[in-house]
């Protein structure tokens, strides 16, 4: 078991965002294949188009933000969730000019 208590993890930088301070609270050396990241994004923050080799699931922990493919929109609220798959392009922009925080899953093939 891998407990992780809150305001706890190793800061990082994700690449091609923006506006955002993260915090891994789960690596994939502690799990194997899976990675477990808070992500603080403030009002202006996102992330620029780009896609991963890995399985990626945002689960929106408060506030709002937009998820956009090449061909299509999403709009998350608090407690809504959305499934990348690997190879799938994103962005992602923040809402109603507010914070969001966002729990990211990311999952190693």
């Amino acid at each position: 078991m891998i407990s992780v208590k809150d305001a706890k993890g190793t800061r990082y930088d994700a690449a091609k965002h923006s506006g955002v301070y993260g915090l891994k609270k789960i690596t994939e050396a502690e799990s194997k294949r899976t990675t477990v990241c808070y992500s603080y994004f403030q009002p202006d923050g996102g992330a620029e188009m780009s896609s991963s080799d890995k399985e990626r699931v945002y689960y929106v922990v408060k506030g709002s933000i937009t998820v956009n493919g090449p061909n299509e929109s999403h709009v998350l609220n608090t407690g809504d969730l959305i499934y990348i798959a690997p190879g799938e392009e994103r962005d992602m922009v923040i809402n109603d000019g507010k914070p969001a925080e966002v729990l990211v899953f990311i999952v190693t093939p």
